[in-house]
């Protein structure tokens, strides 16, 4: 054998470096691993030759496989091995870990883990059962040297990572490993702690290796820790937090120590069991935590100290939530938690940004908190979190720039300036939450720091800094020093004034402070488009004071840029003003008259505004029309302001434009050529005119409302009538004008449809020949591809021609569909009972969709944001494609969710049907159709699309065409395309659960009526019939009792997994089987019959003695 073994030995290990070798060519590399395989699955003695490769005199690699090989033959032939075989390789395995490795600090890591994890295998399929002083043989391995104490530890890690983390193991053998572990925790923990404590010692001592030995022990007790109960951690005085405490000083194990402290801290569980995890609030605990944090005498970032840091902050944050989980209810408030907060603060000075964010959710948890938020260290604590705010929400410290400390840290974070943009949009919203909570103990000391710091801006000049924009000259960058003060300012000033009216007694708000606030920042003056928008945004948050002083109201609707080159601020400028009527209506209202007479006059300079302007402002008026509450008066104003809408948008010029695809082209000028990029276009005033009535009659759809308030709405005159269930019926005051102005409308929308057949396109200029394909910024979005929002220099005011053609279609398109989405909501019986109304939407929204690309499709799903197709390069174009189809599909199931889940009382699917298209003859066809998408769906390639569909669609669909008589080839499909989702999908346990219970749905209410069902299940494989039978014995007698029912969801589970399809990295892995070993303890069961013989022969307790005539006594 010796000879076999050396030869075979020698054959491996030319193998082995022929794999290795740099030099190697591909077909001999995969030559050598083909034998390595085949030796590991064939060979007659495997063992021999792993342990003769595992030998010391080898090099690492060799010893590697050696271990390798090891492994394999544990893993895939225990179960084949003689209990002879299996002694001789578990000695041979312990005398490797007693002398077959090198010195703690020589041996490779590699081989330490390869040999642990031989010692780990053997352990799942043996103990305790066949090894029960496995423990006891570890413990005298330790002994024997550092080399071997390290790598017991390595072994006891890996064995509670398989069975606890991973859970690797079959049930039983979990279970059984579960309880030996639970019940050697005791002499686990001291032995884990000795060692410890013991190694510290000796590593004070200058002797490295021990340090090793102290590391593995940290990394073992952090496998532990996060499962073991509590009364081990906090044994004996918390002594093992004790020891982690002092460890956060020692440089070498510090990043171990805080780690478990972090695990143990975060201990979730019962409340009283936590307690003792206070034993950190104490002043000893207190100030090894802090004192860790002091850096060292170094210049820069060093990234080991760093990274130290970064856990201690997550200690401090996890130690805040424990605190925040007692306070209250199990303990008193710690009296030195001034230290804890002023550690705490610390880190949310720190240059780091990083840092500053890993604190910002604790101080959320204190500041909500309702003890500690009374607390007055708290209360001053959240006045210096203000103050640091100020300066933690201005944008500065790029990983490519050097104009901050925090820079150098970035750098360590972040992989560029884009990725740190991504980060610290995420950072400010969540503090800005944050400061919002803390203005709910302190708004007004808020309010005068926001005051402060807005008045400080105003009067400071503009620093544009090193880059300028693009727009002009002299004005700010989006980098520029003065613009991200000011962004900071305003976002930091939304929020406190927000929370200030929230907070404060009317009585007691500073309403003179406000108004003063509010006065100079209408006096402010500036042309920079930047500040602008952030004076607006100011403008906006104060503008409750002017309640308090109506006289500013005309100076605050008026502050708005009249230039047309800041088209961004003009537009912020509008939706300001509809925010302010929308929030204040009633307070805007006596100056109605001013703002509608001042509308007009902009209105009668056609070239003052822009169309959405125009629109904006319109809106604007709108809701407040709201407030007339007085249906005649309402009406007759909203025809008044769509007088000129109705005019242009029902001219016979208009009315011929909007039904002729080649009359529409002509008159947007898509069919021009333009040589000259600088000539002016001639046809942008129709385009405007066309999106000015839209965007008007989206506007009055969407705003125009009745009150909601019944009484004053019954008595403005807007109820008709109430419905059979006695809910009132109202009418909106903008039925009349929007109805006359739907039908060229439809015929637009169907116009549209027709651009994009061949005889259309072929009617498009040279110019706009790409006129239906996306831009950057949308084909970014449908890629998921970073916006470039870093650039420096602010993206030009005028867009190309064949651009503002483009988004001109696009939004057309999409908002065309946005008032056909929300006239129902708004006009409800007026509009769907509209004679003909089926045929008109058939003939309009219907009309040539297979000409449609997906991406026109997404707004006839009533979508907001519309895309469009673009060519590139080839993989990009079939990336594209492929998203937007997933995009639309997405949206065309989340479509049917909608339609299938609502709950409105009287119709149910079939008759939502029937509502919409009355009288329809196709109607059945219709809803087959959707039954076949919906179950066609579970099998696509999106997992999404699968949850969705067989959680919510396909049963609420099915069930209501149960009844009806349904083929047996319809049904038979249908359960086979719930396993097809099954193969495609049930390796994601969230889609498993739902396809499974969408089967068993399926299975249960049909298989009486349809045998067939039987014979598909059959057809699993691995389906056990005898199981198959016994459900079948169960479905016929159903149970209420959840215990059973759970059951019974878990046998039918059972037998369809052998139609559970897996991952592709698991298809064609060897599958490794783990036998169970006997019971450790076996119930007995009890012996009835003697037990009875027992009750009879008592003479106190004998059944016969119930019913003795004695007993009527009683």
């Amino acid at each position: 054998m010796d000879e076999p073994v050396a030869a075979m030995c020698d054959q491996l290990i030319k193998a082995v470096n022929v794999m290795m070798d740099a030099e190697s060519s591909q077909r001999y590399r995969l030559e050598a691993l083909k034998f390595c395989e085949e030796f590991k699955e064939k060979c007659p003695f495997c063992v021999q030759c792993g342990l003769q490769l595992s030998e010391k005199v080898h090099s690492p690699v060799i010893r590697h496989f050696g271990l390798q090989i090891l492994e394999h033959v544990i893993k895939f032939r225990w179960n084949n091995m003689s209990q002879q075989e299996k002694v001789h390789l578990k000695n041979c395995a312990m005398g490797l870990l007693s002398n077959g490795t090198t010195s703690i600090l020589e041996e490779e890591s590699h081989i330490k883990d390869a040999l642990s994890r031989i010692i780990v295998e053997m352990i799942k399929r043996e103990w305790p059962q066949q090894w029960p002083d496995m423990l006891k043989e570890m413990e005298t391995l330790t002994s024997l040297g550092d080399a071997q104490t390290e790598l017991v530890l390595l072994i006891l890690l890996r064995l509670v990572e398989d069975v606890i983390t991973f859970q690797t193991l079959p049930t039983q053998r979990r279970r059984d490993i579960y309880l030996a572990l639970t019940q050697h925790m005791d002499s686990i923990f001291s032995f884990l702690l000795n060692i410890l404590q013991q190694h510290v010692d000796d590593y004070r001592r200058l002797a490295k290796a021990h340090c090793r030995v102290g590391v593995a022990a940290l990394n073992t007790l952090a496998g532990y820790i996060d499962w073991v109960t509590m009364v081990h951690i906090t044994h004996d005085n918390c002594r093992l937090l004790e020891v982690l405490c002092l460890l956060l000083s020692e440089p070498e194990l510090q990043m171990e120590a805080a780690e478990c402290l972090i695990i143990a801290i975060s201990r979730k569980g019962k409340l009283e069991d936590r307690i003792p995890l206070m034993v950190l609030f104490d002043d000893v605990a207190m100030h090894y935590i802090v004192s860790s944090a002091q850096p060292n005498e170094t210049v820069g970032v060093v990234e080991q100290h760093y990274s130290f840091l970064k856990r201690l902050c997550q200690l401090l944050c996890a130690l805040g939530g424990q605190l925040c989980s007692l306070v209250g209810s199990h303990v008193e408030v710690p009296t030195n938690i001034d230290k804890f907060m002023e550690a705490f603060l610390a880190f949310t000075t720190h240059p780091s940004q990083f840092l500053k964010s890993s604190t910002q959710i604790t101080w959320g948890t204190f500041f909500r908190h309702e003890v500690l938020s009374k607390d007055p260290v708290i209360i001053q604590m959240a006045v210096r979190y203000i103050r640091e705010t100020m300066t933690n929400l201005v944008k500065r410290g790029f990983p490519s720039k050097n104009d901050s400390p925090s820079c150098q840290y970035s750098r360590v974070d972040f992989d560029s300036d884009e990725d740190f943009n991504h980060f610290f949009n995420s950072f400010r919203a969540q503090e800005g939450e944050v400061v919002r909570n803390a203005c709910r103990i302190i708004p007004l000391e808020a309010f005068l720091i926001s005051s402060e710091w807005l008045k400080y801006q105003i009067s400071q000049p503009i620093n544009t800094g090193s880059t300028t924009s693009k727009t002009g000259e002299g004005l700010c960058s989006i980098l520029s020093p003065s613009a991200v003060q000011w962004d900071a300012m305003t976002f930091f000033t939304e929020g406190v004034v927000g929370q200030l009216f929230k907070n404060v007694e009317r009585e007691k708000l500073p309403v003179e402070q406000g108004i003063e606030l509010l006065q100079e920042v209408l006096n402010y003056e500036t042309r920079d488009p930047l500040i602008l928008s952030c004076v607006l945004t100011n403008v906006s948050s104060l503008f409750p004071f002017i309640t308090y002083k109506p006289q500013l109201l005309p100076l605050v609707l008026i502050k708005a840029p009249r230039t047309r080159a800041v088209k961004n601020v003009r537009r912020h400028a509008c939706s300001s003003i509809i925010k302010m009527c929308r929030d204040y209506p009633d307070f805007i209202l006596p100056c109605f008259e001013m703002l509608y007479n001042h509308v007009k006059k902009l209105f009668a300079n056609e070239f003052l505004l822009t169309q959405m302007e125009k629109c904006a402002l319109m809106e604007a008026l709108v809701l407040i029309s709201n407030q007339f509450k007085d249906y005649n008066k309402q009406e007759a104003f909203l025809e008044e302001l769509l007088a000129p809408v109705r005019a242009l948008w029902l001219s016979e010029e208009m009315s011929s434009v909007l039904s002729d695809p080649v009359l529409f082209l002509k008159y947007v000028g898509a069919d021009q050529v333009l040589t000259d990029p600088n000539t002016e276009d001639q046809f942008g005033l129709n385009r405007s005119r066309i999106s000015f009535c839209v965007y008007t009659l989206m506007g009055v759809v969407k705003r125009a409302r009745w009150p909601t308030d019944q009484q004053e709405a019954q008595a403005g005159g807007f109820v008709v009538g109430c419905s059979s269930t006695g809910a009132p019926i109202h009418r909106s005051p903008c039925t009349a004008q929007v109805l006359g102005l739907l039908p060229n409308l439809l015929a637009f929308i169907r116009t549209h449809n027709c651009l994009f057949l061949p005889e259309n396109v072929a009617h498009l200029s040279e110019t706009f020949t790409r006129v239906h394909e996306v831009m950057d910024v949308e084909r970014n979005l449908v890629l998921g591809l970073p916006q470039p929002v870093l650039d420096i220099y602010d993206s030009p005011v005028y867009k190309t021609t064949l651009e503002r053609m483009q988004g001109f279609f696009c939004t057309l398109y999409d908002n065309c569909f946005h008032v056909m989405g929300n006239l129902g909501p708004s006009l409800h019986q007026d509009f769907y009972t509209i004679e003909g109304l089926a045929e008109q939407i058939i003939g309009s929204m219907f009309t040539n969709l297979d000409s449609l690309p997906d991406n026109r499709l997404r707004p006839w799903h009533f979508k907001c944001l519309c895309i469009v197709v673009c060519e590139e390069s080839q993989v990009t174009q079939e990336l594209l494609e492929e998203q937007l189809l997933r995009i639309v599909t997405r949206e065309l199931l989340d479509l049917l969710s909608e339609w299938t889940s609502s709950t409105v009382e009287e119709y149910i699917v079939l008759s939502k049907l029937e509502y919409l298209f009355p009288f329809n003859p196709l109607l059945q066809d219709i809803y087959m159709t959707l039954l076949t998408i919906s179950f066609n769906a579970l099998s696509w390639k999106d997992t999404s699309i699968c949850h969705r569909t067989a959680s919510v669609v396909c049963w609420t669909l099915l069930r209501q065409v149960i009844g009806e008589n349904l083929q047996t080839e319809a049904v038979t499909w249908f359960f086979t395309s719930i396993l097809k989702g099954l193969q495609m999908h049930g390796q994601h346990e969230g889609s498993l659960v739902a396809l499974t219970q969408l089967a068993l749905l399926v299975y249960e209410t049909l298989r009486p009526q349809y045998t067939e069902l039987r014979t598909i299940v059959t057809q699993i494989p691995n389906v056990q019939i005898e199981a198959l039978d016994q459900f079948e014995q169960k479905m016929l007698t159903p149970s209420t009792n959840k215990a059973t029912e759970k059951k019974r969801k878990d046998h039918f589970k059972k037998l369809l997994a052998g139609a559970v399809g897996k991952p592709l990295g698991q298809q064609f892995k060897k599958e490794v089987h783990i036998r169970n070993l006997p019971a450790l303890f076996k119930k007995v069961k009890p012996n009835l019959k003697r037990d009875l013989l027992d009750l009879e022969n008592s003479e106190t307790s004998g059944l016969p003695s119930l019913f003795s005539p004695q007993q009527d006594d009683v």
